[in-house]
């Protein structure tokens, strides 16, 4: 289970991944009462603070059976870098296995996962002028920017929102500054020695049942005060125009899946019919002996 050519003497790092609503908080709560496990978050909204509702984050009551990193970490209106969260995360790994405990990283941004296991490309500095130019432009025809970034690399296109302003930008500022889209930047660049022994398990329902565990989940944070947390949020002068704020559901469930997807060492696994055969995984993960690797 370690993987062809896996450095076994590396620490291990157990990923779950997935779109929104599949169950991934659900299961590493169901792994921590059987292993000795903390959570890192790899969740673009979570990082935020006061949007406790909205980004689905795990309750109180969850954090006290596991301990969560990563959560809160942010006002909403902070800038909150790929790059920064690579640090941050790769702390509390470190710190995790320093406590003698298995790291469960889970979460649904595809980008952070894959910068915090394979590094992160190295893209040329921020330009302020090219920058300030997008900016303008977005400002004088609403929409240019994703319509550009569309033609120039519509790799980065499909998976960030035609809203996500500041990624967009920095897309295209790269582009400007290279020629060279972003998403191939970041495709070709890999580190020669990774700095984890990992395993990644997907979480991918039906379809239509994930679509009606996003209805569920809805309606269940109408019930618990949503639309009261965003207000309060709003009241104390955050922009309604905040990243931290934008998500359809459904069309963010899909880009997930269609990053996902792409990730060809991804274990599927149902998470609430073949809960024994994730046991049996990391298991064999964790004493890579036993399965014939060392």
């Amino acid at each position: 289970m370690a993987g062809k050519g896996t450095d076994l003497s590396l620490p291990p790092l157990v990923v779950i991944s997935g779109p929104t609503a599949s169950g991934k908080t659900a299961l590493a709560l169901e792994l921590a009462e059987r292993y000795a496990v903390e959570v890192v978050s790899a969740d673009s909204r979570q990082v935020y603070r006061q949007l406790d509702i909205g980004t689905a984050k795990a309750t109180a009551e969850e954090r006290e059976k596991v301990q969560h990193h990563l959560l809160d970490v942010v006002d909403p209106d902070q800038d909150f870098s790929v790059a920064d969260f690579v640090g941050l995360a790769g702390q509390a790994v470190a710190d995790i296995h320093g406590r003698g405990k298995l790291p469960l990283l889970v979460g649904g941004t595809g980008l952070y996962i894959k910068a915090l296991i394979d590094g992160l490309a190295s893209t040329p500095r921020g330009d302020a002028g090219i920058r300030q130019q997008l900016l303008e432009q977005e400002r004088a025809e609403p929409g240019a920017l994703f319509r550009r970034l569309q033609l120039v690399d519509p790799a980065s296109a499909e998976r960030l929102p035609s809203a996500d302003q500041l990624r967009i930008v920095r897309a295209l500022e790269v582009f400007t500054l290279t020629g060279i889209p972003l998403s191939r930047w970041q495709s070709e660049h890999r580190f020669e020695q990774r700095a984890y022994r990992v395993m990644t398990l997907g979480l991918s329902p039906d379809r239509q049942e994930l679509y009606n565990y996003i209805n569920k989940r809805v309606e269940s944070m109408m019930a618990t005060g949503l639309v009261e947390e965003t207000r309060g949020v709003l009241q104390r002068g955050f922009s309604p125009d905040l990243k931290a704020f934008k998500r359809d559901t459904r069309r963010y469930a899909k880009r997930q899946l269609t990053w996902f997807r792409k990730e060809k060492s991804t274990i599927w696994v149902d998470s609430q019919r073949e809960f024994a055969r994730i046991q049996t995984l990391i298991d064999y993960f964790m004493q890579p002996k036993r399965s014939g690797h060392g």
